[in-house]
């Protein structure tokens, strides 16, 4: 095995890509639109899209569209969101927090674990758990 991307079910492509660009500093790497005849590294203004991949270092996320995912492998899902969290380790946890802390949901506050990590986990604009985290100095 070399990579897991999830692909999530969203409403709305261009409102994801901009939340996970936006806050969490990821670029787009590919979208597809709506009819299928344009596959770019750009949002063209006023052009609806289906899938989407955005990459930060080597993390990814691939996110369809709910009605295309469905047609794609069936009616496997009734709501948004998941039963797992996304948990991503980042450089500087405590910078990350203090930029998103006023700009997105925070569903558990910046704070020390017992299994010596540092983390935050928020809600993301489709329902999903992100956590983010740093490993905390080891004695």
């Amino acid at each position: 095995m070399k990579r897991l991307t999830p692909n999530m079910a969203v409403k709305n492509i261009r409102e994801t890509v901009e939340y996970y660009v936006e806050h969490f500093g990821f670029t787009l790497a590919m979208a597809v639109s709506e009819d299928k005849s344009s596959v770019g590294d750009t949002l063209v203004e006023g052009k609806e899209y289906i899938w989407a991949n955005v990459m930060q270092g080597d993390v990814g996320f691939m996110f369809q569209r709910t009605d295309t995912l469905k047609e794609d492998v069936g009616d496997f899902f009734d709501v948004l969101g998941a039963s797992s969290t996304y948990y991503i380790e980042v450089e500087d946890v405590d910078a990350l927090y203090e930029k998103v802390k006023a700009e997105v949901e925070i569903v558990k506050p910046l704070e020390n674990v017992w299994y010596g990590m540092r983390e935050f986990y928020v809600k993301d604009c489709n329902g999903y758990i992100l956590g983010f985290s740093m490993m905390l100095a080891r004695e």
